[in-house]
Formats: C-alpha cells, structure tokens, sequence
C-alpha cells in the first residue's frame, strides 16, 4: 500500500468526491463517495491513483478509474461486482456494491494503474439529439449542402448523425428505420424538424480516435457508458452497427492544428460546420484562445456561396448550452440546452 502524505491523499479523495457530485448515475454517485473516504485513508483507491493526484479535475481522473473498473465486469473478469452492475446483468440494489469494488480494485491494479494513462472516450451519441437543431439552422439559412468537421471525435459516431432519428409530438426529422432514435422522452420542447439538410463531406480529429467497429473500440467505449443507464448502451450500440455502413474519417491530430487545416481554405457550393461537444474542457487555455481566434479568422473569410457556422455544446450555468455562430455577419445564438448526455433537450 502507498503510504502518500496526507495532502496527497486528501487531493485523490478530491478528485472523487468532486465527480461524485456530478455523477446523475445513483450507482456511481455512491461508489465515488466511498471510494473518496477510502483514498482520504490511504487505502486501495489512493494507490490506484498515486501519482496522479495532482492531475487536474478536467483530466477526468476519476472516470477513468470507473471507466478501468467497468471495462474489467464487462469482461466477465469481476463477477462479485458484475452482480451490482446492471450493464452486466447486475441489479444496484441488493446492498452496497463497494465491497465488491474495492475487491475488483485489489484484484487489478496494474491494469486500472495502466488504464489512468488512457483518456476518456464517451462519444455520447445522446448529444446528437442537442446538435441537430444547429445544424437545421445552417442549412436553412444558407440551403447548401453542409461540409462537417467534428474537434474531439472519439470514434466519430455523431458525425453520423443526419443518420439518427429525431422525433416529437409527431414530427420528426431523419431515416424513419433508424434504431438511433430521440422521441418525447427527450425533447421538452419542438424541434425545427421541417426542415431538409444533406450532409456531403464528413470528418473529425481526435488525439487517440477509436475504430468502433472493432472489439477493442467498442469495448473502450462501452465501458465509460455508466453501468445503470441501459438507454446509453442501446443507442452507443445501435451508432456502431450505423457506423460500419457510413464511413467517416477520424484524423489521429491535434485539435487546434487540424481545425486550422481543414478551414484554410473553403467549399463553394457548401456549407462549413466545425463542431464539438464537451470537448473544450480537455484543451489548455491557451489552445482554447487559438481555437477561438482561427475560427473567427476563417468566419470573416466567409462568403454567401462559402458560409462557416461554429457549433458547440459546451457546460453552461445548470445544463449544457448549444450555441451557433454564422459567417458570414458572424451573430451567434443560443440554440438548445440540455443535460450533459443529451438529455433532456429543450429546442429554443
């Protein structure tokens, strides 16, 4: 066991106590809280996560922690911990899963040591039902087709989002067969689903992207699904099963570098959509400065014929906010709201 000093441990009991906080999964809320108490003491979960205590709050340390753990149930290699879990078949209330985790914990720390070295990979498909809206706008105001560009891809599922389905009080907007479907349960409000919007060129970056249509891509993906939320796993499977029949490019790059790339030089005849969804935490202040000023560089460069919108879905006050900004005029709106995974999404 690592000793540490006290402020070492209390800095890895921060991380997860904080996140516990943020968790809308009761399943992980609970962990955390726990596994906080543990690391203050010096136990397993702080030697988990030595070392790495002074890392910041927006590394996402402690989802990969669960995100490690989860991966190891979902391999069948956790069977006492797989029985809390229901991504595994489990039920979260027949008592408290902590044991078990702590036990998993034990069992596994190399691997979960080994895991803290990778960065989260979400690829929330539920974000796409937040998005659309933005992209409707684009297409309407300007008619043309539309050019895509996604910052902090993952494995590039919501660049297949024109693929999804998106319905409310009747009306809806997409391919009616889709298995990816956003309904009532999710808008509070209407969407601007009359309106036509055809995707031409689609493309993405990430900095370590991931081939879902892979065992290894799927499972990575998967297990930073939250265990007791069985809607995110459906649509997460139903985007793969999407996404082995329209290919998407995925760019292993960095986000202010490609992004300077692929607006360097415009589409006539389309449409230009650069967008990201709670991606921009990951970036260093000064990469987020860079972004914002080649976007705006590019957007003053746009024309009638060659229009560029910015689209992002980023933490606002309460829930996540969407906001658009076109070029050229360069206004910029508030487009949706909603929860960190999509949902609920209200349409303003």
């Amino acid at each position: 066991m690592a000793a540490g000093t006290p402020e070492a441990r209390e800095r890895a009991a921060s991380h997860l106590s904080r996140q516990a906080q943020l968790a809308a999964s009761p399943l992980y809320a609970g962990i955390l809280r726990a596994a906080a108490g543990d690391a203050a003491a010096g136990g397993p979960c702080f030697d988990v996560l030595h070392g790495h205590e002074r890392d910041p709050f927006s590394t996402a340390l402690a989802l990969k922690l669960l995100g490690g753990v989860h991966r190891i149930v979902l391999e069948g290699k956790a069977p006492e911990l797989a029985a809390y879990y229901p991504s595994a078949g489990g039920d979260p209330d027949r008592g408290d899963p902590f044991p078990a985790f702590l036990t998993t914990v034990m069992a596994n720390m190399a691997a979960l040591r080994a895991s803290l070295d990778l960065g989260v990979q979400t690829n929330e498909v539920g974000r796409a039902a937040a998005l659309i809206p933005g992209f409707l706008a684009v297409a309407h105001r300007w008619g043309w087709p539309l050019r895509i560009r996604e910052l902090g891809s993952s494995a590039g599922l919501n660049l297949r989002w024109d693929h999804f389905r998106y319905e409310r009080n009747g009306r809806g907007w997409g391919d009616q067969s889709s298995a990816v479907c956003f309904g009532n349960d999710v808008y509070e409000t209407d969407g601007p689903f009359d309106v036509g919007a055809t995707v031409v060129d689609r493309r993405g970056c990430d900095r370590a992207p991931l081939d879902a249509t892979t065992e290894e891509g799927r499972m990575r993906l998967m297990s930073y699904v939250w265990p007791d939320q069985p809607e995110r796993f459906h649509l997460l499977e139903h985007a793969i099963d999407i996404a082995r029949r329209v290919p998407a490019e995925v760019d292993e790059a960095d986000a202010v570098e490609w992004a300077s790339a692929q607006l360097e030089h415009a589409e006539p005849g389309t449409s230009t959509v650069i967008f990201h969804s709670i991606f921009i935490q990951y970036l260093k202040p000064a990469d987020r400065a860079a972004l914002e000023g080649l976007i705006v560089a590019a957007g003053r460069r746009a024309t009638e014929d060659a229009p560029l919108a910015y689209l992002h879905m980023e933490p606002g006050p309460a829930l996540a906010q969407v906001l658009l900004t076109q070029w050229p005029g360069g206004d910029q709106r508030l487009v949706a709201e909603a929860g960190y995974h999509g949902r609920p999404v209200r349409v303003l």
